[in-house]
This record gives C-alpha cells, structure tokens and sequence, in this order.
C-alpha cells in the first residue's frame, strides 16, 4: 500500500526527540504507545515549563502585589488568552478552567439546572457519549425532574442523524449536548450540521470536543456552539487542566459552581457578591502550573504543520485498520466516514483485556474495556474492545508491530 502521506523519516525522529518517554522500555521493549485516546505523551516544552514555573516563580495568582505573585498572575492570563487564540474564541474571557472535560461538563449541568434548564425540559445526547457527558445530566435529573433522551447509533457505529432530526423536532429539546469524535470508535461525528439543526430550533449546544481538539482544528466562532469542552492531558498538555469554552452572553447569567476564595466581589456574613465570567467559575487556587504548561503545549502544536500531522495520523490509521482487517477472526467496530485515529476492534476468539495484556509484554499500550462509554457498548452487543490510538508522533513500524501482534495473538487464541 502506497502511503505518501506519512511524515518523512528525519521529520519525525525530530517530532519524537520533543517527547523523552518514547524512548523508555516497557517489559524490556521498546515502548510502542497506542493509547493516545486516554492520554498523550508530554513534549519537553511542558515538562520544563512545569519545572521552571515551580523553581523560578512559584506563587498564587490574582492575589499579591509583590513580584512572584504578579508575574504568575501575567502567565495564567497569557494561558488564558493563548487558548482563546487556539480554539478562535471572541474574547479570553469566554475561557474557565477546570480539572479536565469531566468537571467542566458538572459545571454546565450545575450551573445550566439552576438557572436554564426547567422541570420537564428535555437534554438530547447520544447512545456514543462518554460517561462525563451522561452522569451529570443524570444527576441534575434525578435531583430537579429534567428529562434526558438520546440519539441512535448505526449498527456501523455512527450517529444515526434522521432520529437526531426527529427528536429534534418531537422532543424539543431545551439542550443539546454532544461529543464532536467518538473516543471508543474515532468516529466523527457532523458537529457543524448538529449545531445548526439545533440553532434552526434555537436549542443551544454543548460540544465534548476532547477527541477532536488534539488532532484537528476547532474553530469555536466558525461552529457557533454555545459551550465547547476538552481536556489538557489529551492535547499533550498536563493531566488536572481542562477547557471550558462559553459564549459571554451565556455564561454571564449562570450562578457559581463552587464558592470561595478569588471568585467574590465582596462577602460579608450576610452576603456575597460575585465576579463575572470566568473568575465567577474558578473558586479557589487554580491548577496554574497547568494552565500555564497548557499554553506551552498549545504553542508547540502551532509551531508544527497540523495540516502534515494530521495526514500522518490518517495514514497510520489507514495502515492499521488495512492490517487488522487481513487477520481471520478479527472485525473492527466503528467504520465508514470520517475518523480520527483511532481503531477499535474485537477477536472472535480473545477477549480485548487477554489482547491488550498480549501486547503490553510486547511494549505495546493499547486501552481495552468500555473505554467509559458503557451505553454504546450495550448499543453494540459489546463486552468492550481493543482500542489502538495514534499521535503524530507514531511511526508505520510501530503499527506493523501492532498488526503483527495481534496476527500472533490470534493465532494462539484461535
């Protein structure tokens, strides 16, 4: 198979030199990581942003007038303003962080139960969501009487977008709250067309963009979602850093999600007054180091062709999925349309933990299980699958290692 796609051999010995675990070993082998889609590997531009914050200006942000405190408080804006510029959002003000996608998503339901959403009202996800886009909305159900629907998937694992248009239109719903790519499939899923169906209907839009933001560009503006979320572990910035990404005019009237220190105005015994967005929803210390090395990661990505990256990650993919579908016995789940690199997929004879524990003793890391997306594998008659997810920073010899293995696997099993 001709791949012309891929990136050239020196171009990507320089990408992998940015990332010092991909020359560890793992069992006495050579570390092949496959499991991008749960998190990414760190560049050394935020592993020595993090060191560097922490031994030269280390202090709380927002608070001092002295020159550590000021200096710090300069960076987590310039984070702030840096991840504005990367997704296109309007003004840095439109930008709250959280801990990761999942606590940005309890914010919005928090915050959305109280103010927006009524007794009765109706929140549309779908049957291919993770977990953090399903239990909050559960939650605020089971405490406030909202009720919560769901589109179809195919049989081929795609959103089924006829019974997306007529829930649309029989349920009404007060919101929609969808994820951009599927993390257990890599499918990819038609947000633009999801959002102005809703916007036709003037139903506003949560975007789980967690699998989409690491490999393609997301433009808040041209999308024209209400809300977008993702989290910074899985855009090569560090774990604990999220996104939450909210239009001005619809953050403004939320309420707090968590009371405290930095988010006030003014407290006495009686009474509080609070900030606007986003300082109304960052109670407390933040995550800085994170912010800040989120930048750092942001800025490194830009300093690359993404447009190159992202060929090279399709080329990969297709190179997996072409290899996988030549051994007896295996199918993989999730295929047709646009994917990102991710391939999911099952043995008529092992069992996706048994593959993923083959290949962890071959240095391979792949992610096995629900991959928390249980409704979808109900969906799908699935315990589960074997997950393989590629970077850019993965190479065509580490897929042909991986196809190699499971050929092996399926062999012994079968």
């Amino acid at each position: 198979m001709v791949t012309p796609l891929l990136l050239e051999e020196s171009e990507l010995a320089k990408i992998r030199s940015f990332f010092p675990i991909l020359v560890e070993k793992v069992n006495e082998k050579p570390l092949i990581y496959l499991d991008n889609a749960a998190t990414t590997q760190k560049p050394l531009a935020v592993i020595d942003k993090i060191a560097h914050f922490y031994a030269h200006g280390n202090a709380n942000v927002h608070r001092g007038v002295h020159a550590l405190s000021e200096r710090a408080t300069e960076e987590y804006e310039d984070a702030r303003a840096a991840v504005a510029g990367f997704i296109g959002a309007s003004d840095a003000k439109e930008i709250v962080f959280t801990r990761g996608t999942t606590e940005a998503m309890n914010l919005l339901a928090s915050c959305l139960g109280q103010a927006v959403l009524k007794d009765g009202d109706t929140v549309l996800i779908s049957e291919m969501e993770h977990h953090a886009n399903i239990v909050p909305w559960q939650l605020l159900r089971d405490r406030t009487g909202i009720k919560l629907a769901a589109t179809r998937i195919t049989d081929e694992g795609r959103l089924d977008m006829e019974d997306f248009q007529n829930k649309l239109e029989t349920l009404k719903p007060a919101l929609v709250s969808i994820v951009h790519v599927s993390n257990s499939l890599g499918v990819v899923n038609p947000i633009k067309q999801i959002i102005d169906s809703a916007h036709e209907r003037n139903i506003p839009v949560i975007v789980d963009a967690s699998q989409s933001v690491p490999h393609f560009d997301v433009n808040v503006k041209e999308l024209d979602c209400e809300w977008l979320v993702f989290s910074g572990h899985k855009v090569f910035g560090p774990s604990g850093i999220g996104v939450l990404y909210g239009k001005y005019d619809r953050m403004e009237p939320l309420p707090p999600y968590q009371g405290g220190g930095d988010m006030i105005e003014s407290v006495t015994l009686e009474k509080s007054c609070f900030k606007g967005p986003p300082e109304r929803f960052e109670a407390g210390t933040p995550h800085i180091s994170g912010a800040i090395a989120l930048s750092a990661g942001l800025h490194f990505l830009n300093s690359l062709n993404r447009k190159r990256l992202h060929q090279h990650e399709a080329a990969l993919l297709q190179l997996a999925e072409a290899g996988l579908r030549e051994i007896p016995g295996i199918r993989i789940i999730g295929e047709g349309g646009e994917k990102a690199s991710v391939v999911s997929f099952v043995s008529e004879s092992a069992h996706p933990h048994d593959i993923a524990s083959f290949l962890d003793a071959e240095g391979i890391a792949i992610r096995s299980g629900h991959h928390c997306t249980q409704p979808l594998m109900i969906r799908l008659q699935l315990p589960g699958t074997a997950r393989a997810s590629f970077a850019f920073y993965n190479t065509k010899e580490e897929v042909d290692a991986l196809v190699a293995t499971v050929r092996k696997i399926q062999d012994l099993f079968g």
